[in-house]
């Protein structure tokens, strides 16, 4: 099977921006980029479980720190004691 090089990426660029037009076209990028993370992310999961991809998640999802105001604090305190009532 032949390898698809620069010339032959570069005329599938202009073909595509020429059918899609310059304004949907990152759209479109941003849509197939997710599409194969998400890919990338099943395939790994039925692999093995240790994928590059969803541990990098975990990683990025365990950085987030959340900053309450203590008026805040205490509005949740009581909402929590009227859900265990």
């Amino acid at each position: 099977m032949p390898r698809i090089g620069f010339p032959e990426l570069i005329v599938m660029l202009i073909i595509a921006l020429i059918l899609f037009g310059p304004g949907k076209l990152p759209a479109m990028g941003k849509a197939v980029g997710e599409a194969l993370k998400e890919f990338k992310k099943a395939t790994g999961e039925l692999m093995g479980g240790n994928s590059t991809v969803a541990s990098t998640e975990v990683k990025e999802e365990a950085k987030v720190e959340v900053k309450v105001e203590p008026k805040m604090e205490a509005k949740i305190e009581a909402i929590k004691r009227e859900d265990v009532k």
